[in-house]
């Protein structure tokens, strides 16, 4: 055995202390870590060691030469894409994940067993977002591969419906996707899935600075398509303003026309824990498939995401992704195995922290983070709607804010001052472009932010502000 691999081992209770004192300096400085790295120069390439170092001295090297552009993505002023925090439950479920090392596959067949882990976490995870048991889920890494796998099960669902067998014959022709304002993770995978970006039909949207599907153009464009099955993509919170898909409507429709219904729920999904925003998502439970991302407003450690796709399409899913040339993994109709429900054969534990979370905190606490998140973003749009700098431009609908510069002859500066404010690593945002403007995003989604925070980060707005004037 290898010398240092040797010493490692019989010294992993002192390892694990040094990593834990030093994971725990972080988190109780993290309000103060930078959000950005301006001088991000990384030293010269390391060279394969013959024999190693051995792990304190891999941490050294580590310390010196990386740790300087960690920054503080899971703090309380990280309010780019939408990035969620850790819990303190959920980073203990990850330790543990990473500790026990298993591989969910089956329920029922001898060894790895934790797959109960991710069933029940599912069910935890129905009952906090209020949503049917008739949901069959499962973990994945983010909400591409959530799309990823749904929109699978969607193509099959079609082969079916047309008298083919995708899975085992491909895609041949075209397969008709509707929808309004998809998320770039579900362009991504249409690609991936054979069905083509380009093979959108683009449904307009509601008028009055939404962007929403605008259900009168929905049925027309079905009509169009004189009877022929399609696969509707809708929205659950769109990544610039947030904004819903009707889903009562849709779900009538369905009623009507033959559709495979998905909906990209990433983070908006979270607003059925809100008392006062849940109407939001009423009628989501009709949909055939849902994401659901968990790094996100869950708030526990990348990579975490589920798929959500009813039970009674479970031939199907299997029928995607089946093994079926592994004798050994058995039937898989006989013995459930999410083997043979989703991409991964090998998988991370990633149930595990979400299981921590939500024993940990519960309905309730789950309720108060996102009701939190939702009245920051009020906040700060509200600031920013009194400003005498910066405009909205679009309401504050959950928990994204999207804005400007108010001054319109002031285009072209928008993303100086981005950088500006990004570059003082006490806050960041994303970039964005929205109805014909430059714009500038802030999403709130992580259970440290709190009003300080906001008013700090207004502050600095106003001082780089007059700073370019």
């Amino acid at each position: 055995m290898n010398e240092h691999l040797k010493n490692d081992s019989a010294n992993i209770g002192n390892l694990l202390n040094i990593i834990k004192e030093q994971g725990t300096d972080y988190l109780n400085s993290i309000e103060e870590r930078l959000t950005s790295v301006i001088n991000n120069t990384i030293s010269k390439r390391q060279e394969l060691p013959e024999s190693g170092f051995g792990t304190e001295e891999a941490l050294r090297i580590f310390n010196e030469k990386f740790e300087p552009i960690m920054v503080g993505s899971g703090g309380p002023r990280y309010w780019g894409f939408v990035t969620g925090g850790a819990t303190p439950a959920s980073i203990a479920g990850d330790w543990l994940t990473t500790v026990y090392d298993q591989n969910p596959q089956s329920v029922t067949e001898q060894g790895d067993a934790s797959a109960k882990i991710e069933m029940e976490t599912i069910q935890l995870l129905l009952k906090l977002l209020q949503l049917p048991e008739s949901f069959l889920g499962g973990f994945v890494s983010g909400a591409t591969m959530s799309n990823f796998t749904c929109l699978a099960v969607g193509r099959q669902w079609l082969g079916k419906e047309q008298g083919r067998d995708i899975a085992k014959e491909g895609v041949s022709g075209t397969v008709k996707v509707l929808t309004a304002t998809p998320h770039s993770s579900s362009i991504k995978s249409l690609s991936l899935l054979g069905l083509g970006s380009g093979n959108i039909i683009k449904i307009k949207t509601e008028e009055g600075n939404r962007e929403a599907i605008r259900i009168k153009d929905l049925e027309e464009n079905i009509l169009k398509l004189n009877g022929e099955p399609f696969i509707l993509i809708s929205s659950g919170g769109t990544v610039n303003t947030v904004d819903f898909d009707d889903f009562k409507s849709i779900s009538r429709l369905k009623e009507k026309y033959n559709f495979w219904w998905h909906i990209d729920a990433a983070f908006g999904g979270f607003a059925a824990c809100s008392e006062t925003h849940q109407h939001l998502v009423e009628g989501w439970e009709y949909a055939d498939s849902i994401t659901v991302d968990c790094h996100k407003w869950l708030n526990v450690p990348y990579e975490s995401a589920v798929f959500l796709i009813k039970e009674q399409y479970k031939i199907l899913q299997v029928e995607t992704f089946q093994n079926s040339n592994a004798p050994y993994l058995g039937d898989p109709l006989e013995n459930f195995s999410y083997l043979n429900f989703l991409p991964e054969n090998s998988r991370r534990l990633k149930a595990l922290p979400a299981w921590f979370s939500l024993m940990a905190y519960g309905k309730k606490g789950y309720q108060e983070i996102v009701d939190n998140n939702i009245a920051w973003a009020q906040q700060f749009g509200q600031m920013i709607e009194n400003s005498h700098d910066f405009k909205l431009l679009a309401p504050v609908r959950l928990n994204t804010v999207c804005f400007t510069l108010k001054d319109d002859t002031r285009q072209n500066e928008v993303e100086q001052f981005l950088e500006k404010l990004n570059d003082t690593g006490k806050v960041f945002m994303t970039p964005t472009f929205y109805n014909q403007h430059k714009g500038i995003r802030a999403a709130f989604v992580n259970w440290m932010t709190s009003e300080k925070d906001i008013r700090q980060v207004f502050d600095l707005m106003n001082k780089i502000i007059a700073e370019i004037k």
